[in-house]
């Protein structure tokens, strides 16, 4: 896969903060969230943040797999569906969690099942934006996100010398 010539490489400190600021935001939507709905595997960690801190006790997971390079994504596939408690009435007071909207594919995939629920992660590019009610920071869509588990302690090449040999 080749990646862009951008990065926004994420520290454990800087996700972490991030995610609190994800649930002061959406406590302010609501104090009465009947559960959250995460979407594996980039939206478990977001998940425990918030849940912790808006005490949600009721976490559900939606299985998806994309098959994509970094300029089109692929199929599609849920590899586990929501439960039936949480999808009544179309998700309303339910919480969407991930970690990222980047296309919105999967994020479209998920709101279509749950039109009424409260959709919120942590970071989103631009085509991904309108299917999201709430996130933190835009990212542009040409930028590669380094999330934090995926990524090991290496040297950085400064921003002025790379590319210089």
């Amino acid at each position: 896969m080749a990646l862009p010539d951008k990065s926004f490489p994420v520290s454990w400190d800087q996700f972490h903060r991030d995610a609190r600021a994800l649930a002061w935001r959406v406590a302010s939507v609501s104090k009465e969230w009947r559960g959250i709905v995460t979407i594996t595997r980039g939206g478990l960690v977001p998940a425990a943040i918030v849940s912790r801190e808006l005490e949600i006790r009721v976490i559900e997971t939606v299985c998806i797999a994309s098959y994509h390079d970094y300029d089109m994504q692929g199929d599609i596939k849920v590899l586990k569906d929501i439960s039936p408690a949480l999808l009544e009435n179309d998700g309303e007071g339910v919480l969407i969690i991930d970690d990222l909207t980047d296309t919105g594919k999967t994020a479209e995939l998920v709101r279509a099942m749950m039109p009424k629920a409260h959709f919120a992660t942590v970071y989103a590019k631009p085509k991904g934006m309108p299917q999201v009610d709430t996130f933190i920071t835009e990212v542009s869509q040409d930028t590669w996100i380094f999330f934090p588990w995926d990524m090991g302690f290496t040297y950085q090449e400064p921003i002025a010398g790379a590319g210089k040999g």
